[in-house]
């Protein structure tokens, strides 16, 4: 049987986020390869409809990173971001997918290592919660019979 590895997607605000992720691949350090790093101009444009449509695509999880708390470069996008995280996290929890599968963090362009904490506990997180409840159960596969054989039924 093969291990299931999840699908992540994480919304990165360019300043911070997205410059936290480079800097952790710079440094060369170890995170999962299953997240699937989309660059936003700011994690406040990351709207409902798309945080939701990344699940109905094929992703077990989703995370947005924004800027710390403060320090937006367009003034409340990350408070924003988060408004609409918590709303959407309500929507996966009322639709049964479950809003463990999102989540909101802030970091500064700085934390290259943080980044690569936040991507191997995230991942850990899905890794335990299974594959989205959106995605088919995995196909079942015969057993193969020899020419003369019946299956075993």
């Amino acid at each position: 049987m093969v291990a299931f590895e999840p699908k992540i997607v994480a919304f990165c605000c360019y300043y911070c986020a997205y410059s936290a992720a480079d800097l952790a691949g710079s440094l060369r350090l170890q995170y999962p390869a299953n997240i699937r790093v989309i660059e936003m101009p700011c994690s406040g444009k990351t709207d409902i409809r798309v945080l939701l449509q990344a699940f109905e695509e094929g992703a077990d999880g989703v995370c947005v990173l924004g800027c710390m708390e403060g320090d937006c470069h367009f003034l409340k996008g990350n408070f924003r971001a988060k408004h609409r995280v918590e709303q959407a996290k309500k929507i996966l929890d009322d639709t049964g997918i479950g809003g463990e599968r999102l989540e909101m963090y802030n970091l500064s362009a700085a934390m290259g290592p943080r980044f690569a904490e936040i991507a191997r506990e995230f991942t850990d997180r899905i890794r335990q919660l299974g594959p989205s409840p959106l995605k088919p159960p995995a196909a079942v596969t015969p057993e193969k019979t020899s020419p003369g054989q019946g299956a075993n039924l």
